[in-house]
């Protein structure tokens, strides 16, 4: 069976490398060098076991340096990029290949297309909201891919934390809360990401597709407590 997002249940369980990962990052480099740091090795490390690069399609901040340490490694990277956001996110040259699509579904559900697996790296809103929105994704039976957090100097510590809290107060359960792995270095958490076995738990048939004639994607057909 092949899920919603391109990959089948048995490469999806049984894959140690990947082709292509996706990574969420910000357009701004933020505050502490350690940041810069760790997305440089991050696309060393994506180089080094040759993983290309899906990408939110910017040329500026941890996006840029991610996307221009594999491009410059000799990996291929695909941008993705809403065509409002050309001039905010893209100074410069571009990397690698440019995908422009019409809006942020699109661009969401083009990486999710495109990649094996997911990485965050530290960001803003934007960032957060992609990394929510494919866990959201696994957990409901869209795709079986594993993501991950890149927690670069404890930034993600009061996120997982509350996860944590989640799980304590039952809003999901622990296969839910093992979809997210985390690690401090990228060569810790693509070890987790190859070695994740996806919970198969039976969902919604749901579709992240935006040219489906239903709304918020689902599968056309009776809704509950109604007659045909």
């Amino acid at each position: 069976m092949e899920d919603q997002l391109g990959t089948s249940d048995n490469d999806a369980s049984t894959a140690k490398r990947f082709r292509r990962i996706c990574v969420f990052c910000g357009s701004s480099s933020g505050r502490k060098d350690v940041f810069t740091n760790e997305a440089l090795s991050l696309g060393r490390e994506l180089v080094k076991r040759e993983i290309d690069l899906v990408y939110g399609g910017g040329s500026i901040g941890l996006m840029g340096q991610v996307a221009q340490t594999v491009d410059s490694g000799g990996g291929n990277v695909v941008g993705v990029i809403p065509k409002a956001l050309l001039g905010k996110e893209i100074t410069g040259s571009t990397v690698g290949e440019l995908i422009v699509v019409g809006d942020m579904h699109q661009r969401k559900a083009e990486m999710a297309r495109q990649a094996d697996a997911f990485i965050a790296l530290p960001g803003g809103y934007g960032t957060l909201e992609e990394l929510v929105e494919v866990i959201t994704w696994n957990q409901l039976g869209i795709h079986l891919k594993p993501v991950g957090l890149l927690n670069v100097d404890g930034f993600y510590d009061t996120l997982l934390t509350f996860f944590d809290k989640q799980l304590e107060e039952e809003f999901f359960d622990n296969s839910a809360r093992n979809i997210v792995m985390s690690a401090n270095t990228s060569s810790e958490l693509l070890d987790k990401l190859e070695a994740y076995t996806p919970a198969f738990v039976a969902g919604p048939e749901l579709c992240w597709e935006t040219d489906r004639r239903v709304p918020f994607g689902y599968n056309a057909g009776p809704k509950a407590g109604r007659s045909k």
